[in-house]
C-alpha cells in the first residue's frame, strides 16, 4: 500500500494480520521495513496488525534528491498511520527509527497507545568516532562497507541473515544514506519528550554503540513513566539477532496496553 505525505513523497508499507490492535514498526538508518521481517515473524498476528512502513528513500518508497530529516521521517510514519485508518497504534522504533518514533508519540499524544524502543538513538543524537563516521558516510552503494557496518553492531547475526540485511540496505538510495547519517547523529533538542504520554518500554542489548547507562540517562529517564529492559546477547540490531526474544519482549508489552475500545453499538430497545 502507499500514503502521500504532506509534501508529496509517497511512502509504501504492508500490513500482517487483521487483528485490532496495530503495531506500526518504524526501522532505523541504512534499512527499511524489512529489517523487522524476522521479528514479524515470530510475533503471534491473531489479535494483531503488524505495519512495516518504508521511510522515504528506502525499499519501494520515493526517494527525493534532499529531505532526508527526522521530522519529514515522522511525518512519513504520519502519514501511513492516517492512510491506514489505524486506531491508537503501538509504535516500534529501532535505532533512528526510536528517535522518529519519538516524535510521532510526542506530536500525537492522544493518538499513540504505546511506545516500544530498541536501541532508539536518543533525540540529541549520537556523536560517532571519525572513523565510524567515515565508514558509514562511504557505505551508499558499497556492499563490503554496509557488510562491515553490520559486522561491527551485531553479535549474533546470522550469515543469511547478515547478507539479507545487506540486501536490504543496497535499497537505500545515496542522498538518504547521506542526509539521514547527519539526521541521527546531530539529533535536536529533547524538549518534546516531556509531551509524551503513551506507555513506553526501551529495550537495550549488549550494544556498545547505545549502552544501557546512556540510554537511561537520555531516553528513560525524560519521558515519564518509561521503562527500561535489557536484553542479553545481541548487538545492535536485536530485532534480527534475536527476533524470538524481542518478540516475547513485545508480546508481553503488548498485552499490558489498554485494548482499543470496541465500535459503540446501539442498545436494541425492548419490545
Amino acid at each position: 500500500m502507499r500514503a502521500e505525505t504532506n509534501d508529496g513523497v509517497g511512502v509504501t508499507y504492508r500490513t500482517i494480520g487483521e487483528g485490532k490492535r496495530a503495531l506500526v514498526f518504524v526501522h532505523g538508518w541504512m534499512m527499511s521495513g524489512a529489517v523487522f521481517e524476522d521479528l514479524a515473524a515470530a510475533l503471534d498476528t491473531t489479535d494483531l496488525k503488524l505495519v512495516l512502513l518504508d521511510l522515504r528513500g528506502a525499499g519501494d518508497s520515493d526517494r527525493p534528491e534532499s529531505g532526508y530529516t527526522l521530522q519529514r521521517f515522522a511525518d512519513d510514519v504520519c502519514s501511513v498511520i492516517d492512510h491506514a485508518g489505524l486506531t491508537r497504534p503501538i509504535v516500534v522504533g529501532h535505532s533512528m527509527g526510536g528517535q522518529v518514533a519519538q516524535l510521532v508519540a510526542a506530536s500525537r499524544p492522544d493518538t499513540v497507545a504505546g511506545l516500544i524502543l530498541i536501541n532508539p538513538v536518543p533525540a540529541t543524537g549520537l556523536p560517532l568516532p571519525d572513523d565510524a563516521a567515515a565508514l558509514f558516510r562511504g557505505s551508499a552503494t558499497d556492499r563490503d562497507k554496509q557488510g562491515v557496518i553490520l559486522d561491527i553492531a551485531c553479535k549474533q547475526l546470522s550469515p543469511a541473515a547478515k547478507a539479507r540485511l545487506v540486501g536490504v540496505a543496497a535499497t537505500v538510495s545515496p542522498s538518504c544514506i547521506g542526509e539521514s547519517l547527519d539526521a541521527w547523529v546531530t539529533g535536536g533538542t529533547d524538549t518534546h519528550l516531556a509531551a509524551i504520554r503513551a506507555p513506553t518500554l526501551v529495550l537495550a542489548s549488549d550494544d556498545e554503540f547505545i549502552p544501557r547507562p546512556l540510554l537511561r540517562e537520555q531516553v528513560v529517564d525524560k519521558i515519564k513513566g518509561a521503562r527500561l529492559a535489557w536484553l542479553p546477547g545481541s548487538g545492535h540490531y536485536a530485532p534480527a539477532e534475536q527476533p524470538a526474544a524481542v518478540a516475547a519482549v513485545v508480546d508481553a508489552f503488548v498485552a499490558g496496553v489498554r485494548p482499543v475500545a470496541a465500535s459503540p453499538t446501539l442498545a436494541t430497545p425492548p419490545a
